[in-house]
């Protein structure tokens, strides 16, 4: 062995250390079997990491050299975006106006402590799909457990939370923006179109009803791959990235009231510009598109009701039936308003003439899909958020609430029998959980699929907290017409 300076065994001292905080910090000792080759590179020098320097072929010496640098940057890349941060683009308007759709955020792994990967040998930069070959970006074995290392704090009330999509575990791929079981359950009911009344049915024949429905729309979908795609099952941290406002923490009580928040009872303070969908009519003319701009209303959100005389019916019937010289109804617009932006629209009253809140038979089935509670989006619960540690009795009335927390979170089988509840093949009537949960929502309260939808996140899909758009584009206008939101540049995320 050829022997080493001074200076590559400081180098080699101060590598080996920084590793070895970073294998403590994480908590594996597999790790230990680098150190060997870090040794090498520094020391011994008998693996030729550099060969190709030595060759005379200059386009040999060049290619390699990109290589080299690119093999290096994705490296780096896999680790910084494992441990310490992430970028993440805002694609939808449920948490606006909060966060608004072109912001790009730095996502912190560091402030809630980063996860270990479920799936190491993965891409980076790449979810769950290599974009132009269309295959998954990551190699299924091997799979790792959940485990999160230490970082600077936990999830607090009102944090804004980037986490994996829980219902993301199933994917119908033609369909990947679509709740799977949402999905399932809503062709279910579409192959048995006989409406049933809930209300006069026992929680078993409820429960029964539930089943048929999904079984069948799942069978639908398994058997029309040319119509929904291939059904593809995800590791946790292979699942989409959502990003919404932690409202609910374990332990928790929440309740949604007339659109309020209440936890343990207490009211807990709306964020500042939470939005709401209305129906908007005018006095007779258009809203003037520079007015759409002042209030920050997007093009897509910009939908006017009257264009569709389907919907003339329903207008009226919410009172919004003024009419113009002709008969017609006058402009009534469907928009998502914060306080502020109604109170400026219901000011004008040349312009505006009366406004109402989107009622509540527009929310859609609410979680869970298999219970009948007839919960809405603004009036909802109450229900207990799932707290590692705490033992709840199981009824037929809760299962539903807590049953894919018990199967598809924490891993246990789970029948209900005629003589009880069996879990993991023994029969009990209560359940400890292992993990924390949380509830998720938007600040776009009636423009967000979240925790009203699809239920509890899990903390081991917990990915990290945006802390600063960093970069704002508005889709809606061009480069030299306002497209960069200068204002929103390194703007902290609240």
């Amino acid at each position: 062995m050829r022997k080493a300076t001074r200076a590559q065994w400081i180098k080699f001292g101060i590598i080996t250390l920084l590793y070895l905080i970073f294998l403590v910090w994480v908590k594996s000792w597999w790790g230990l079997v680098i150190v060997p080759f870090i040794f090498d590179i520094y020391i011994s020098k008998k693996i030729p990491w550099g060969f190709w320097k030595k060759s005379k072929n200059p386009a040999v010496r060049g290619i390699m050299s990109w290589v080299d640098a690119i093999v290096f940057a994705l490296v780096a890349v896999y680790f910084v975006n494992i441990y310490i941060f992430q970028n993440y683009q805002i694609p939808s308007s449920s948490l606006e106006k909060s966060l608004l759709v072109g912001d790009f955020l730095y996502v912190s792994k560091m402030s809630y402590g980063p996860r270990v990967p479920n799936t190491p040998l993965s891409m980076p930069l790449a979810q769950h799909t290599l974009p132009i070959f269309n295959t998954k970006s990551y190699i299924e074995w091997p799979q790792w457990k959940y485990k999160r290392v230490p970082g600077f704090g936990k999830v607090k009330l009102n944090d804004i939370v980037v986490f994996n999509f829980p219902a993301g575990d199933t994917v119908a791929l033609n369909r990947q923006q679509e709740d799977f079981y949402s999905l399932a359950y809503r062709e279910g009911q579409r192959v048995y179109p006989n409406k049933i009344n809930m209300d006069s049915l026992t929680r078993d024949q409820q429960r029964t009803v539930y089943d048929l429905y999904y079984n069948a729309g799942r069978n639908l979908i398994r058997t029309n791959p040319q119509m929904y795609g291939d059904i593809v099952v995800r590791p946790v941290d292979r699942r989409e990235n959502y990003v919404k406002r932690c409202v609910g923490l374990p332990g928790d009580t929440l309740q949604i009231k007339d659109t309020q928040v209440y936890i343990d009872g207490k009211a807990i303070e709306n964020p500042e510009d939470m939005q709401l969908n209305y129906f908007v009519q005018t006095t007779g003319p258009y809203i003037p598109e520079n007015m759409f701009r002042e209030l920050g209303i997007s093009n897509d959100d910009q939908i006017l009701m009257t264009d569709d005389f389907n919907y003339e019916e329903g207008l009226m019937q919410m009172g919004l039936d003024r009419r113009d010289a002709q008969g017609r109804l006058t402009p009534v617009y469907h928009l998502p308003l914060t306080e502020k932006m109604y109170d400026t629209l219901i000011g004008n009253k040349k312009l505006i003439s009366r406004i109402v809140m989107e009622p509540e038979n527009l929310s859609g089935q609410m979680y869970p899909q298999n219970l009948h509670t007839k919960w809405t989006r603004d009036n909802y619960g109450p229900i207990w958020i799932p707290e590692k540690g705490a033992t709840i009795t199981l009824t037929k009335d809760n299962l539903p609430v807590y049953e894919r927390c018990i199967v598809a979170y924490e891993g246990n089988t789970l029948e209900q029998k005629p003589d009880g509840i069996y879990i993991n093949g023994e029969k009990t009537d209560t359940y400890t959980f292992k993990l924390d949960y949380y509830w998720m929502m938007g600040d776009n309260r009636h423009n967000s699929l979240d925790s009203r939808y699809w239920g509890f996140v899990p903390e081991d899909h917990v990915v990290g907290k945006p802390i600063v758009v960093w970069l704002s584009l508005d889709k809606d206008r061009g480069w030299f017409d306002g497209k960069i939101r200068w204002n929103r540049i390194f703007k902290w995320v609240h």
